[in-house]
């Protein structure tokens, strides 16, 4: 049984770094289209001489709409932004630190149970950070030998 305790907790970083992810993806905020539509039957239902709550029940559904359509205008400048992203100095910092960072690690105890898991790990960040750092130079110096170029 130790062996088990020892590979459990020398998965524990990753798994919970993955398990972040999932989570992170995963989050949603309220159905407002629904709540819009429960509204709104509502409004429906609600007698003709009832006059201020009618109006307030049209009052949230308006804000209702209101976010949503603040909602899609926002998601298509993030969406915008993130296709617009070519590489930059963010990916070579983030590679630098994948490899000071692996570095570090091999000083660390060979003894300590996740240590050759987390090493293999830090490994293949590095690698592939470096390939989008490596993206991005390449990209950046294109655009510079074509700005360069009299045609």
């Amino acid at each position: 049984m130790p062996g088990f305790a020892e590979l459990a907790l020398a998965g524990a970083p990753i798994a919970g770094g993955a398990l972040l992810g999932v989570v992170a993806g995963n989050l949603r905020g309220p159905d407002l289209r629904g709540l819009i539509k429960q509204d709104m039957d509502l409004l429906e239902r609600l007698p003709a001489d009832q006059v201020e709550r009618r109006a307030e029940l049209q009052r949230v559904i308006d804000l209702r709409v209101d976010d949503i359509i603040d909602g899609v205008d926002r998601n298509r400048t993030m969406r915008e932004v993130a296709l617009s992203y070519q590489g930059n100095w963010r990916d070579i910092v983030l590679f630098l630190c994948g490899i000071l960072f692996t570095i570090v690690w091999w000083n660390v105890p060979h003894s300590r149970a996740n240590w050759l898991l987390m090493f293999i790990v830090m490994i293949i960040v590095s690698f592939a950070a470096g390939l989008y750092a490596t993206r991005g130079i390449v990209r950046a110096l294109r655009s510079v030998v074509r700005s360069d170029d009299p045609q």
